[in-house]
């Protein structure tokens, strides 16, 4: 397959390439027909309003919430606990527990389907990657059948919603979501000291705490001890979950660890989860903090080395806004390297919703939509790690990966029906290199002139 050896090594160039190619590329998931034209006359114009869109009409109302997930997760068990008292048949309890099982498989799947497919359809994709990126930094995995549902809702639920608001709001709505709680094991954290710590004897889980400062707030190199992780596990201890909460939030009381503490150096006096939150109130403004995630910004749009220009720029905007999600937007793409020659090369997520955007493809259903992800190696909240999904070119460019990659571009250029002339257009314009064109356009057939398209440099780097 044409390509291969050379796209493994080649980083390529996109010197003459215009701003509405690199605004629907780089800041988008991609053009899709006529969104070009729209970018043209004004890229940074039409981005800007692209993060004052509400997306969240996109997207569909119809699947459970987290609170309604728990309840019927807890019923199931319930279920099959009685069923086991009464002793019941190992068929009837085996049905039981396949009820259960399909819930969470069908919740799931109706989930990422739905945010699949809202990417790939929208108009307003630049939102739609900015969504993607804070939902891959608060990363939750499927670990269990109880997370394999519950996982999807903290984007949707705790993410989506603030968006157009501060990271100091996203980062309190994640860190109460059940979601997370369950994910790293806080719904069961009580202080020593607790009442519920003391009559169960119960103790204190620093999962949470150890990634809220490592990954969500200050970063790996921010400056906090092990007695900040203590610290700010005690704080938020208590912090759990209720199938009877609206919210699915609950904060225990009696679980929560009494005294004062003490956070990179500042006390907290306050009693309950005020506590915790101010914590988290201050953590979300800390410097570090601002500098953490404007390098992962920077990282994850621009290049997998941020120029520390750019890095700077976006946590001096982060500081003056008190982390105002909009106004670090804004700085980015008004930033002159937000514009330079493409580097990053496009993850499988990516690389299926581009492709879907630019080439129509009449056989893309939200099951092949997914299929295509699970194949290509980033199946939705599965990435094994609080640390979420890499974004650097090393961790998709194996040789096997991009085999892969070409499998499945070949047969997706034979399901479409697209003109290549026409689908170059879409993406860029016609802007490709001139010898890159004519290796497409002197293709023997129609699905390998659009196979080799996909596979082209251009394509494959954003």
């Amino acid at each position: 397959m044409y390509g291969l050896a050379k796209l493994t090594a080649e980083v390529y160039v996109r010197g003459t390439m215009d701003r509405a190619v690199i605004a629907c590329n780089r800041f988008g998931l991609g053009a899709k027909d006529k969104e070009l034209q729209l970018a043209q006359p004004d890229p940074v114009g039409w981005l800007k309003k692209q993060y004052q869109s509400d997306i969240i009409q996109e997207f569909s109302i119809s699947q459970p919430t987290a609170n309604v997930i728990m309840a019927k997760t807890a019923s199931y068990r319930e279920q099959t606990q009685q069923a086991k008292k009464n002793q019941t048949s190992v068929e009837d309890i085996q049905k039981i527990r396949k009820e259960g099982s399909q819930f969470a498989r069908q919740t799931y799947r109706d989930y990422c389907g739905d945010s699949l497919m809202a990417s790939i359809n929208s108009s307003n994709s630049a939102k739609h990657r900015l969504l993607e990126f804070f939902s891959n930094h608060f990363s939750v995995s499927v670990t269990n059948p109880l997370m394999r549902a519950l996982a999807p809702t903290l984007e949707k639920e705790a993410i989506l919603p603030h968006l157009d608001g501060t990271f100091e709001q996203m980062l309190l709505a994640v860190e109460q979501h059940p979601a997370m709680l369950i994910y790293l094991n806080n719904e069961r954290s009580f202080g020593p000291n607790s009442r519920i710590g003391l009559k169960r004897k119960k103790g204190l889980n620093e999962n949470l705490a150890r990634e809220i400062l490592e990954l969500h707030t200050l970063g790996v190199d921010g400056g906090y001890s092990q007695s900040d992780v203590t610290e700010l596990a005690k704080g938020i201890s208590g912090w759990s979950v209720s199938a009877k909460s609206r919210s699915g939030f609950l904060f225990r009381k009696y679980g929560h660890e009494p005294g004062k503490r003490q956070l990179l150096g500042r006390s907290y006096s306050q009693q309950g989860e005020a506590q915790g939150t101010l914590m988290l109130r201050d953590l979300a403004r800390h410097p570090n903090t601002a500098k953490h995630l404007s390098y992962k910004l920077a990282r994850h749009y621009i290049k997998d080395t941020p120029p520390p220009e750019l890095v700077k720029s976006l946590s001096e905007s982060w500081l003056a806004s008190d982390g105002d999600i909009h106004k670090v937007m804004l700085t980015l793409i008004s930033h002159p390297e937000a514009w330079q020659s493409a580097s990053k090369f496009k993850t499988p997520r990516e690389y299926v919703v581009s492709t879907a955007r630019a080439v129509p493809n009449s056989k893309l259903t939200e099951r092949r939509a997914l299929t295509s992800l699970n194949q290509l190696g980033q199946m939705p909240f599965t990435s094994g790690s609080p640390q979420g999904f890499s974004d650097l070119e090393m961790s998709w460019m194996g040789g096997s990966s991009l085999l892969t990659r070409a499998d499945w571009a070949n047969t997706y250029a034979k399901q479409s029906k697209a003109d290549v002339n026409q689908v170059m257009k879409v993406a860029f314009n016609q802007q490709l290199t001139p010898d890159n064109k004519q290796r497409i356009l002197r293709a023997e057939s129609r699905p390998q002139a659009l196979t080799l398209l996909l596979m082209s440099p251009e394509f494959q780097r954003r």
